[in-house]
């Protein structure tokens, strides 16, 4: 079932939009007191790489949104996620991850070359170390899409090599302690040069501790693939400073217009609704009553018994997918859910809730309407399907011809969609908040690693410094000590690790005659995870937890750890037809998760591969000879 999301003439006028502003942007972005050599001082191109790399609108809808979102299950898309890709959305990212790269490893080199010759000021050996720490994060982030990418190169005009992504991680992670290590964290950078850091205002302790706990994150990627070089890394960088406090997050401000520090989220014909896998996460998970939450007596007819399934569709709704509930349209709000989920996505018609966002704004019947047809034929009415107050994900896959009877299914009035607390670009875009650095720690923890505290002290903090962030610190308390099972069968209590039961029964009515029923739903089996023989152990319990608190900002780390454990559990795509990007999956095999399945990385643009044929082959020769979509990343889980 495919989707327009934008039409080619708003792109072109859009692009055109873009060169225009992203002109008067760099002129503001620069102090037009300094002249001459001055607009290329290492603070300058640090300044502009990390400005840049908050990604213009173009980029940020295609990459942010429809890639790292859609990849880790948190933005609904037919396009990575059913294993196709878009060549100029590649090409886009790639063309301006190489440019904030460019302008920092210029700053790195300038900072080393005034060293080198004595050409120093009193903030140059720290400005070097910031560049290199942030040049450190960028090529992570490169490499966590394409895979093997150039380490050098990027400053000196030439075609570079490329590197392995082993080679890629051994360099960032021997980057990130040294320059760690050399920063001179005492020194007060002064109103002058503080201006020109969009993130810590050149505070030096907290670069250092962003530092460190970036290590802490690239080190555990490499867990399952390189387990004594993560733990050596893991374990060193454990010992320094770190992100502990919300006041050190690394977090940039974004702001209203088009330039590159518009939100990633704010394209307004974007719809972002909740997903099935963020549904299945939420309901259940904590067991924090609707009623306690939503106390407002409009809510309280909406909500449903615990052990309600909702309406069975079947004719409507694709029943060829792993999700536990396929087949099912919940009719109301669920009896107990994670209070986080109700600040992160509004129910459809909740008007009156001050956080509900009235995207597109230029056409209000697309947010306002809440109800749909499901349809006989192309004529006539099978059901009318409202969503109001309706709480159901959106999955990804070809729906066939349900899909295309379906007429509420990519409706954007009429699910649950993203807070506009998102989308306004008012928010400040998290790069690295406290609470993945405890999560870091708990893992490690259970791997048996030195860390400095008890694996469930710090996962415990994490949850807890999250639910403040979300405005629902007092419900940490009954949350933490939970047993309650979400949808997939994981509870919060970091005591209770008991499985599951294999089915729960649940009562249903069928959509199309109201005749009521009941239904043994399955837990998943998650064969990505321990060969699917745990839903409830410690580190699913971390891994939900971690993936929860850190959306929406950090959908490329949620997609990483996806590719790395298979946790949490994603539910495989819709096949009521063959899917041409994923040949592996057919309506066999629906039921086994495989990482076949799912997007593993980009594609290299065409660009690239024209202009570096030698790079070019030198990076698919390290992916194995074979550059897909669905081909893993050296440090990821292999078929």
């Amino acid at each position: 079932m495919k989707k327009i999301i934008i039409k080619s003439g708003v792109v072109l006028a859009a692009f055109s939009m873009l060169l225009s502003a992203c002109s008067k942007f760099e002129e503001i972005n620069q102090d037009p007191k300094k002249a001459g050599e001055s607009q290329v001082q290492e603070e300058f191109l640090i300044n502009s790489s990390i400005i840049a790399a908050q990604m213009d609108p173009d980029v940020a809808e295609r990459s942010f949104v429809l890639i790292w979102k859609a990849a880790a299950h948190q933005q609904l898309d037919d396009g990575i996620t059913s294993g196709n890709n878009n060549d100029g959305w590649s090409g886009a990212y790639y063309t301006q991850v190489s440019s904030w790269l460019t302008n920092i490893t210029a700053a790195v080199n300038m900072g080393e070359q005034k060293i080198k010759t004595g050409n120093i000021n009193e903030y140059t050996a720290n400005l070097l170390q910031v560049a290199r720490i942030w040049r450190a994060y960028l090529l992570s982030e490169m490499s966590d899409n394409y895979g093997p990418i150039a380490i050098q190169g990027y400053a000196n005009g030439i075609n570079p090599d490329f590197a392995s992504v082993k080679d890629v991680y051994y360099f960032v992670l021997s980057e990130l302690k040294d320059a760690s290590a050399k920063l001179n964290i005492n020194q007060s950078p002064g109103d002058a040069l503080s201006k020109f850091d969009p993130a810590y205002s050149y505070d030096f302790k907290k670069w250092q501790r962003y530092a460190n706990s970036l290590r802490l994150r690239l080190a555990m990627r490499l867990s399952e693939i390189d387990g004594g070089k993560a733990k050596t890394e893991f374990e060193d960088a454990v010992r320094g400073d770190l992100i502990t406090d919300m006041n050190q997050t690394f977090q940039v401000q974004e702001k209203e217009g088009w330039n590159a520090l518009s939100g990633v989220m704010s394209r307004e014909w974007n719809e972002q609704l909740m997903t099935t896998t963020l549904e299945n996460l939420y309901t259940g998970l904590g067991g924090i009553k609707t009623a306690d939450q939503l106390t407002d007596p409009v809510y309280q007819p909406y909500i449903r018994p615990a052990d309600w399934a909702g309406l069975q569709l079947t004719d409507h709704f694709p029943t060829t997918s792993s999700d536990p509930l396929a087949g099912f349209w919940f009719d109301g709000l669920p009896q107990s859910i994670d209070p986080r989920a109700y600040k992160a996505f509004i129910p459809a018609g909740d008007f009156s809730n001050p956080d509900f966002s009235k995207y597109p704004s230029y056409n209000e019947n697309a947010w306002k309407r809440t109800a749909r047809a499901l349809m006989k034929n192309d004529r006539d009415t099978a059901k009318l399907l409202d969503g109001k107050m309706a709480w159901n994900g959106q999955t990804n896959g070809d729906w066939g011809t349900k899909g295309t009877l379906n007429r509420w299914y990519y409706w954007p009035g009429g699910a649950p969609r993203m807070t506009q607390r998102f989308r306004g670009s008012t928010s400040k875009r998290i790069f690295f908040a406290p609470w993945e650095t405890y999560f870091l720690i708990a893992e490690a923890a259970v791997r048996g690693w030195n860390v400095p505290m008890s694996g469930k002290a710090a996962y415990e903090k994490g949850i807890t410094q999250n639910f403040e962030y979300w405005g629902v610190a007092q419900f940490a308390g009954t949350y933490l000590t939970s047993t309650d099972f979400n949808m997939v069968g994981t509870s919060v209590s970091w005591d209770h690790t008991a499985e599951p039961p294999a089915t729960h029964t649940m009562n249903f009515k069928n959509g199309y005659t109201d005749a009521p029923g009941t239904v043994a739903i399955k837990y998943p089996v998650n064969n990505l995870y321990k060969n699917g023989s745990v839903k409830n152990d410690l580190l699913t319990k971390i891994i939900t937890q971690k993936y929860i608190a850190n959306m929406p900002w950090l959908p490329l780390e949620a997609w990483s750890d996806q590719r790395r454990l298979g946790l949490p559990f994603f539910e495989t795509p819709n096949v009521e037809q063959p899917i041409p990007g994923l040949p592996g999956l057919n309506n066999g095999n629906y039921m086994t998760s495989n990482v076949k399945f799912y997007p593993q990385r980009i594609k290299y643009p065409s660009v690239m591969k024209n202009a570096n044929s030698k790079g070019y082959d030198q990076a698919v020769g390290f992916l194995g000879g074979t550059e897909d979509v669905t081909t893993p990343l050296w440090w990821a889980k292999k078929p």
